[in-house]
């Protein structure tokens, strides 16, 4: 088995976080950096990651993600916000970047710009969303897999209002609308029921088919 593999068998979704204990910042880091490095459809990385660090913003959070510890017990907060909708400028922003990294452009490159301009603009705000809310999805599991490569206890939760949400952090004037929530931290073996239940997935044959 591979040191990732062993990471992410010790992994599980921590209930019960030690509220005594805070994740270093250059772990933190990592794991921001491990999302920020994920692949999304064309490059376009639809999504954002605010991270609640405050203690009194946490508790404000808390109710709103129905009273579940782990909002306040965890020392970093990460919430994984999606573009409401693509426009012009966001698609224009991501190419106009691309080609200053690069040094340059290309006639294929800028017609495949010019395809997104032409199509995605034109969809309806709900299904751009949609579609920008999985490259979230994306992020969340890579940073999921840096902090099980880190030992930082981690929790994907859909469990919130997301209205709610993107009203306290005032997403909603950004043209962001939250999707996942995941608490970063370190588990209390002494309060957590999960913690000694061993892990549970479908075996290889069950989950895996092969086409040859």
């Amino acid at each position: 088995m591979s040191v990732l593999q062993q990471k992410l068998a010790w992994r599980y979704a921590t209930k019960k976080m030690n509220p005594n204990k805070s994740v270093p910042q250059d772990k933190v880091e990592r794991i921001l950096e491990a999302a920020r490095l994920a692949p999304t459809s064309s490059g376009l990385q639809p999504y954002e990651i605010i991270m609640v660090s405050s203690a009194s913003v946490r508790e404000q959070i808390k109710p709103i993600a129905f009273n579940q510890s782990q909002i306040t017990d965890c020392s970093h907060l990460l919430v994984f916000a999606a573009w409401d909708t693509y426009t012009a400028e966001r698609i224009n922003m991501m190419f106009d970047l691309t080609n200053a990294q690069r040094g340059g452009t290309n006639e294929g490159w800028e017609n495949y710009r010019q395809m997104l301009l032409a199509s995605y603009p034109a969809r309806n705000a709900q299904t751009n969303f949609e579609h920008a809310a999985r490259q979230a999805y994306i992020g969340l599991g890579a940073a999921l897999i840096a902090a099980a490569f880190e030992e930082v206890d981690s929790t994907p939760m859909e469990g919130f209002d997301p209205s709610a949400l993107d009203q306290l952090l005032k997403l909603d004037q950004r043209g962001l609308r939250s999707v996942a929530i995941m608490p970063l931290g370190y588990r209390d073996e002494d309060a957590d029921w999960l913690v000694h239940l061993k892990k549970v997935r479908r075996p290889r044959a069950q989950f895996v088919t092969e086409v040859i």
